[in-house]
């Protein structure tokens, strides 16, 4: 699923895709992400746009479908040997620190976060692949000390202080100190998936693919026009979820659920703060 959005509105659904089988998040991505930004431009958009993804999407792939369509963009890396050793030439002086505006929950150390240090140095990506697949660009990293005494000797926090790294790979025009908590912000895309899954993906309710591929569909429109019509009745109604027996729920907003009866069967509409199955369906994400 991809979505799109501005500083000053919710996140809309522009491109969505079920994969059969057992697939990996990065599969296919290239292609949606390619089919999504002919969807942004045939909308009218002619802003810059960054793509954001998670550390799943970072391949020569993605990177490619962005240049070529004039987008940037910012992806996460997982931490290994080479990032590894990219970080460890970072010069101690080259660190700045900042201070988040709200604290982040770190859940490996169980605490939260406010603030942290941050550094960059130029990368080359994919030098695994052919040359052609090499791509150049920002390496960002954000660093936490781990204050968790299981990562560390014991009574020797400070001799051995260990650092947590969170690290991306970007062309971002912006300067550091902006692009590090832009990318950051991608996560809002995890809001889109809560308000499906509270309501039309909570399941799917056919054996057939076909017919699942269609429902997520259906899915993504009705949330798309929900979030027009929120657009439409005022600023807190923009940003507003979808999920009933919530405050800020669309009005009149009704949940079917099929009543197993003697034939003919009936459909019985419930009231708003009736919630559909609790059976999750497995989602990868994007967010611009």
């Amino acid at each position: 699923m991809v979505t799109v959005k501005t500083g000053t509105c919710a996140p809309v659904i522009v491109a969505t895709r079920l994969r059969k089988g057992s697939a990996n998040s990065g599969k296919g991505a290239a292609s949606l992400l390619r089919e999504a930004l002919g969807t942004v431009r045939a909308m009218g958009i002619t802003a810059q746009i960054i793509v954001r993804a998670d550390s799943a999407y970072f391949s020569h792939k993605v990177v490619e479908v962005c240049r070529k369509a004039g987008a940037r963009f910012s992806l996460a890396v997982a931490v290994k040997r080479k990032i590894r050793e990219a970080i460890a030439g970072i010069a101690e002086a080259a660190w700045t620190p900042i201070k988040y505006a709200a604290a982040v929950w770190d859940a490996e150390e169980e605490r939260w976060i406010s603030d942290a240090e941050i550094a960059e140095v130029p990368f080359t990506a994919f030098t695994s692949k052919k040359k052609a697949f090499h791509a150049t660009a920002r390496l960002i990293v954000r660093r936490v000390k781990r204050l968790n005494p299981k990562s560390v000797p014991a009574g020797q926090a400070e001799l051995f202080g260990v650092w947590r790294h969170h690290v991306i790979f970007t062309d971002s025009p912006f300067v550091l100190a902006q692009a590090e908590p832009m990318h950051r912000e991608h996560a809002q895309v995890e809001q889109v998936f809560a308000d499906l899954e509270d309501s039309a993906l909570a399941h799917l309710p056919s054996g057939k693919f076909t017919a699942n591929a269609a429902w997520l569909t259906l899915a993504a429109t009705a949330y798309n026009l929900t979030r027009a019509a929120g657009h439409l009745a005022s600023v807190f109604h923009a940003r507003a979820r979808t999920r009933p027996g919530r405050t800020s729920e669309t009005p009149h907003r009704t949940a079917i659920r099929h009543t197993a009866l003697p034939a003919p069967r009936k459909i019985t509409p419930n009231p708003p703060e009736t919630g559909l199955s609790n059976k999750r369906c497995n989602q990868g994400g994007w967010g611009y």
